[in-house]
């Protein structure tokens, strides 16, 4: 069997950042990935947004790698060429009884050392004049990202420094033994051996570790498949900043984001489906005219078109709340040579610097 010190498993944005870190640590990297070309899942069907850190729980792993991966991620950046905004986001409130929903936003916020500005309706309207509220919370510090071209630029790093993608490359089978992992690929027998294996396959990461021999069920998490859909807006948007609506449960509410060249689109929304399945259903604009016309009630009939879909790596169901990213290694599940992350959704693309970071200390 070929041997190299490291496998990551999984060539999304957080694959490829912690293959960068492997990489740059002096450890010959393999990455594998199932599909034909690297990011193709939740990494290129999102929002594309740089969060602030405004909703996670204080001490969280969640709050604190958002924190610290938005100011690195910002600076690599600026060092790579990556196309980025700092266009700052609203939190909007629509109605009275979405006040202390809104003040529970901004006291999340403070805990995780991020400052907003309290508006009033007012001052909303200064900024944003079809925008529509009771009073907003101002984010300066989110932005926007090329997604794609941030992924070319770990991805060139990591190669740069000797990682290897090989794509078309389903992890079907892992063998921990006592020094190393038989990795088997596309139904094949073990013919890679690796030191590590990082599982970063996002939505399918518990799949993966159930492919692990041995690994005890107990730290394989029930994977849940919820599916955020996105429209677009025809002709252009009368906003410079993001506006967020209040958080809703399983998500952060029918969002208006841009893109680098000023287009919107709207997304995504919540909806729980039995298996990963990108489709979207033109009926759901019905939905995303209610919700967008509360706080831009000018938003014209007919403006909406179906975009795509993204499925989030949900390790809860309905209802479950919010529940923190897991990196685990063998000093959590005792199975030497095994990192995996799981639940590893918004704000993965923010944090993934940091995470990949955060995932080399759990190696050992």
């Amino acid at each position: 069997m070929d041997t190299v010190d490291a496998v990551v498993i999984g060539a999304g944005v957080i694959g490829l950042a912690v293959a960068r870190e492997l990489a740059a640590g002096g450890r010959e990297t393999l990455i594998l990935e199932a599909q034909h070309r690297f990011g193709t899942g939740a990494s290129s069907r999102n929002s594309e947004v740089i969060h602030a850190g405004l909703y996670y729980r204080k001490g969280s792993l969640k709050a604190r790698l958002c924190v610290a991966g938005r100011d690195r991620l910002y600076a690599y950046c600026r060092e790579r060429g990556v196309g980025h905004q700092q266009c700052g986001k609203l939190v909007v409130a629509t109605e009275a009884a979405q006040l202390p929903a809104l003040a529970r936003v901004a006291a999340a916020a403070l805990a995780n050392g991020v400052t907003l500005t309290e508006l009033s309706r007012a001052a909303s309207r200064a900024l944003e004049p079809q925008l529509e509220c009771v009073a907003a919370l101002h984010s300066p510090l989110t932005g926007i990202i090329d997604s794609h071209g941030y992924m070319l630029a770990l991805l060139a790093d990591a190669e740069r420094s000797g990682a290897m993608l090989a794509c078309d490359s389903e992890v079907t089978q892992l063998v921990p033994g006592v020094r190393s992992v038989g990795i088997a690929v596309n139904g094949a027998e073990p013919t890679v051996d690796a030191r590590l294996v990082v599982n970063c396959a996002g939505v399918h990461a518990p799949a993966v570790a159930r492919r692990m021999e041995g690994f005890p069920a107990a730290h394989i998490p029930r994977e849940y498949f919820s599916r955020g859909n996105y429209f677009s807006l025809a002709g252009h948007a009368p906003f410079r900043h993001l506006i967020y609506p209040i958080p809703e449960d399983g998500g952060l509410g029918i969002h208006l984001t841009l893109d680098l060249a000023g287009r919107a689109r709207f997304g995504p929304d919540v909806e729980w489906i039995n298996s990963c399945d990108y489709a979207v259903d033109p009926q759901r604009g019905t939905s995303f005219y209610e919700a967008i016309r509360r706080y831009w009630p000018a938003l014209p009939e007919g403006s909406l078109q179906p975009d795509y879909a993204g499925v989030r790596p949900k390790i809860t169901g309905p209802g479950g709340g919010e529940v923190d990213f897991r990196i685990e290694g063998p000093r959590s599940h005792g199975v030497p040579g095994i990192v995996n992350l799981f639940g590893i959704e918004s704000p993965g693309l923010t944090a993934s610097l940091a995470i990949a970071s955060e995932t080399v200390t759990h190696i050992g």
